[in-house]
């Protein structure tokens, strides 16, 4: 027998009926300490319900949080990113020139990827994202010369003002209470012709809540999607899902609830149904 499966057999035992009180107190207890960074816990039926539990925290909205975005995340790619960089580039390449950045930290995607291809002249890169954030963003753009990048605090207002392109998102919108992409596509005028969505806790069952400790004394509840019905809404709104991958660098483990566990995130890459009907030209290699 294998470590993992041996893994495996203990993990379910301890998530059963009679170990799982134990369990879940001792994983309570781990998940709210310092060393409970990344880890997930409980099962909520709201944001709300999920805050009540936690304790008072910033969430995002917290500036020791900015700092590995500013030191690391600013300055490579990872494994998960390659997809991103592939459909990002072909988008551009067929002449797209602005993006909305949901979600987007300090600029983390702007600065990294560029170190890996070239962006166009006259690129816009607008990010929204919570206050502290914001404003360390707008200034490291100021410092770094960064001229394509500017900031917003509200979504909604983003969104229905967006002329953009592109839409991004990576690992965001679980964090968000009501950013479903099918809502903020009913919100805006100008629609974007492609929209890449990346570490998104997609899985086969219900939507749930649970929550997170995201380090640095900050707590926030993670929503995560039935993946069909997540997919379905995007196609209903006039787009085609292009491309997916598994982000297996993404897992979630929730004690006590080994049905709500999966080992993969996952990236979705969408293209608006009608740019593809009027192309002239065959379109790019399709992922699926």
């Amino acid at each position: 027998m294998s470590l993992l499966s041996a893994a495996r057999i203990v993990r379910r035992l301890l998530d059963g009926p009679v170990a799982r009180p134990v369990l879940l107190q001792w994983k309570r207890e781990h998940f709210l300490s310092s060393q409970g960074y990344g880890f997930y816990y409980g099962v909520f039926e709201s944001f709300r319900d999920a805050r009540a539990w936690l304790p008072p925290s910033k969430e995002f909205d917290h500036a020791p949080i900015a700092e590995e975005f500013v030191e690391v995340r600013t300055k490579r790619v990872f494994a998960y990113d390659y997809p991103v960089l592939l459909w990002l580039l072909r988008a551009l390449q067929a002449g797209a020139t602005s993006v909305l950045d949901i979600g987007g930290s300090v600029g983390v995607h702007y600065y990294a990827y560029r170190r890996y291809i070239q962006l166009p002249e006259g690129l816009t890169w607008r990010v929204v994202e919570v206050p502290t954030m914001v404003a360390i963003g707008r200034n490291l753009a100021m410092t770094s010369a960064a001229t394509a990048l500017s900031f917003t605090e509200d979504l909604d207002q983003a969104v229905m003002a967006s002329t953009s392109d592109i839409w991004i998102s990576a690992g965001a919108l679980q964090y968000v209470e009501d950013a479903r992409p099918a809502r903020l596509l009913k919100l805006c005028v100008a629609r974007p012709k492609h929209i890449l969505l990346n570490k998104l806790p997609l899985h086969s069952g219900d939507d749930f809540v649970t929550t997170q400790n995201i380090g640095s004394g900050s707590f926030a509840p993670v929503r995560v999607f039935n993946r069909g019905r997540f997919i379905e809404e995007i196609e209903e709104c006039g787009y085609t899902l292009w491309d997916k991958w598994d982000v297996p660098e993404r897992a979630l483990y929730l004690p006590g609830f080994p049905g709500r566990s999966f080992q993969s995130f996952s990236g979705l890459y969408f293209v608006d149904s009608q740019q593809l009907r009027n192309r002239t030209t065959p379109p790019p290699y399709r992922g699926l």
